[in-house]
């Protein structure tokens, strides 16, 4: 990384090694291959890949990554400064970096007097030794060497002067970049702003980066803080995962450099939705609908005056436009909606609702009465279209379900589900059964087993997620609580979510199956309309 001047910032990820220490986390390295790969086509600038000296999956994970070929990020190891018991050339722990063959390799140093005398139990003097060394050793062997200084925030506010004289130790033994972590996550922006300017200020032309953590919820704002301050080089996590509350998340700190203090960074960042989602299924974690920019809240309006508002300008409510982070806006219906949301949901639906004022007044009188009685529409834009064409009465149903029964019984020790259907479509009865597994499943199935002679096309259609929340009501409690059944269905294609709501949870599931079918059906018949429109047309 050469000096710079301008106001470029080099974005440094940590995912796949500080994040991975997050609870709940487990990358294999074949996950660990396939993140690199999506944060090469995104643009960060270098990707720290894991400690090679730890474990056998990390060692791995270097030796796949050699065979990619990457566009634009620099592979990046990691690992400590030497033992005090060891001489460089000797030491694992670096010999380790050397042999992962990465092209970069970042070590951490104590640079608080706390760690260097109660944790590593030596003498300062002898912890700055451990530093030029181990950095000397790397750059001996042509490596790009980052320097991280531990702790070094809290080793700044104890005693700069001791602090200071980590950096230079590593500095003067060559290495690149010496990027000020604030490892225990308790520093506030303005220390972070104050001790990162002493800092450039200290080393005139130097990279200077900042790792911060989230203990203290200040993490992506210490970043920015520190970009203020001179840093020219930010470390993090996407979605920031990491050990305790987590490392900066750089999903928050992209956007802010970008596009609220203009600052150049190599990112496409239309794609940064997609790769916050793209980690979170690799790591199996749960998709946070609320996070800034990237959830699916994020630009969510549900007040009928912000809905109003936004369709006028949408500067009143949104800080961004979207798209600019690969988001889009949403527009939530609830009893709290007004005529702006629905006229929105019926446009995006292509219903023209807006010169039948009455008929938006139904819809809403509806949905109020439906939310009172616990249904809910903002995951289930597919029973709310549907909602509105019954209103409208423009619904014509596909089919006809004359009756149901599911049966779950104990056999050889196992408890098996069974449906049976009966079904009348175009004047034909069919019955037929099935087994699955589980009541909703087993009911799903026969559903459509009996209706694909008819609609092949429900072949494609599968069941992605199921989700049950129990609702609280008067005079209704436990297990003879209402249930609202939510169900995400997709065909390959397109996803869709529907919902239903009982006292009953095998009626709240037929419920939500059965809009997810008539949705299918109704969309195949619009796309067949269309395309036979544009055949004539032609």
């Amino acid at each position: 990384m050469k000096n710079r001047t301008d106001k470029r910032v080099y974005i440094y990820d940590t995912t796949l090694r500080d994040g991975s220490q997050g609870e709940g986390v487990n990358f294999s390295s074949m996950d660990k291959v396939l993140i690199a790969k999506r944060l090469d086509a995104f643009g960060v600038d270098y990707i720290e890949g894991g400690w090679p000296y730890s474990n056998q999956k990390d060692i791995d994970f270097f030796e796949r990554i050699r065979a990619e070929k990457l566009v634009h990020a620099r592979i990046a190891a990691f690992g400590s400064t030497r033992r005090a018991k060891n001489a460089a050339g000797d030491d694992p722990n670096l010999l380790a970096l050397v042999a992962s063959k990465a092209p970069v390799t970042t070590i951490f140093g104590k640079s608080w007097l706390l760690h260097v005398r109660d944790a590593l139990r030596v003498s300062p003097e002898t912890n700055l030794e451990m530093v030029r060394d181990s950095v000397a050793f790397l750059k001996s062997h042509a490596r790009e060497v980052i320097f991280d200084a531990e702790h070094f925030f809290d080793g700044y506010k104890d005693d700069p002067g001791y602090a200071l004289a980590v950096l230079d130790a590593a500095r003067d033994a060559g290495a690149s970049a010496l990027v000020l972590c604030d490892t225990n996550g308790g520093s506030t922006p303005m220390e972070a702003f104050e001790i990162t300017r002493a800092v450039c200020t200290r080393f005139p032309g130097a990279v200077v980066g900042i790792h911060p953590h989230n203990d203290a919820g200040c993490g992506a704002a210490n970043a920015l803080m520190g970009v203020a301050a001179g840093a020219t080089h930010v470390q993090g996590t996407i979605n920031g995962c990491g050990e305790r509350c987590g490392n900066a998340d750089l999903t928050s700190i992209l956007p802010g450099l970008v596009l609220k203090m203009q600052r150049a960074c190599a990112v496409h960042l239309d794609q940064l939705t997609e790769v916050s989602k793209y980690v979170n299924e690799l790591a199996n974690l749960p998709y946070n609908h609320r996070q800034p920019y990237t959830g699916m809240s994020a630009f969510a309006h549900k007040g009928g005056i912000h809905v109003s508002a936004v369709q006028r300008n949408a500067r009143t409510y949104e800080h961004i436009e979207p798209g600019q982070v690969g988001n889009r806006r949403r527009v939530l219906i609830s009893e709290q909606s007004g005529q702006s949301n629905v006229l929105y949901k019926a446009r995006e639906f292509g219903i023209d609702l807006d010169s039948q004022p009455d008929k938006v007044a139904a819809v809403i009188e509806e949905v109020k009465k439906r939310d009172h009685a616990g249904y809910e529409y903002e995951a289930a834009d597919a029973s709310f279209e549907l909602l509105i064409k019954r209103t409208l009465g423009k619904f014509a149903p596909s089919f006809e379900v004359l009756g149901f029964r599911v049966i779950d019984e104990v056999r050889d020790g196992a408890i098996v589900s069974e449906a049976t259907v009966k079904v009348r479509v175009l004047g034909v009865e069919e019955h037929t059964a099935a087994e699955g597994d589980g009541p909703v499943n087993a009911l799903d199935t026969a559903l459509r087993k009996a209706l694909r002679p008819f609609f092949p096309q429900l072949e494609q259609v599968e069941l992605i997620d199921y989700k049950v929340r129990v609702l609280s009501a008067k005079g209704l409690k436990g297990t003879a609580s209402k249930v609202r059944v939510l169900v995400e269905s997709a065909d390959g294609m397109n996803t869709w979510g529907t919902v239903g709501v009982s006292t009953n949870i095998i009626e709240a599931s037929y419920e939500a199956v059965i809009d997810s079918i008539e949705y299918k059906l109704m969309k195949d018949a619009r796309t067949k309309k269309t395309t036979a429109r544009r055949s004539r047309k032609e």
